[in-house]
């Protein structure tokens, strides 16, 4: 009976240590924080999603940067999830939700709540729906902005230019 208590122990003890790995820590960012991130990283190509768990288009579209991710492996792409979830759903719900949803990419939490200050901080074509993707590229003097949905093959092509005269 005792060697059966520490197997069951040892065994919880693992997969607690196996899920804790796996957990992120969701750092709070603001407009300034995240264009200063993005104007560090030269020659990485940036494709930033704007989303939320409440947000049914968003969570429908997460998938499309799984599919983005696959591809660009290897390659300066950067996937950054930024999330505009509730102060009150920030950590706990967010971190489920993450979990549950086996999210690969960085998630950030944007901790801005008046948009007429950090829209025009990130980009001024922003109307302030979500979805919306940014695809930036400092070295390239790139930028491009789309508010709704994206399928993965539209951003890819937009990324391929990007590369192309890298590789």
């Amino acid at each position: 009976m005792i060697n059966y208590i520490k197997s069951a122990l040892v065994a919880c003890v693992f997969i607690a240590c196996a899920n804790s790995s796996q957990a992120q820590n969701i750092i709070p960012y603001d407009a300034n924080r995240l264009m200063d991130r993005l104007a560090k990283g030269e020659d990485t190509v940036f494709i930033v999603n704007f989303w939320a768990t409440w947000c049914g288009p968003c969570v429908k579209e997460l998938p499309e940067f799984d599919k983005l991710a696959a591809k660009y492996n290897g390659y300066p792409v950067k996937i950054l999830l930024v999330s505009l979830d509730f102060k009150e759903d920030y950590q706990r719900k967010l971190e489920k939700f993450i979990n549950k949803k086996k999210l690969q990419h960085e998630v950030v939490w944007f901790n801005e709540t008046n948009a007429n200050e950090f829209i025009p901080k990130i980009n001024n074509a922003w109307q302030g729906s979500i979805p919306a993707t940014l695809l930036y590229c400092k070295g390239k003097h790139y930028e491009k902005f789309f508010e709704g949905t994206v399928e993965s093959r539209e951003i890819s092509v937009l990324v391929d230019k990007q590369l192309k005269s890298r590789y």
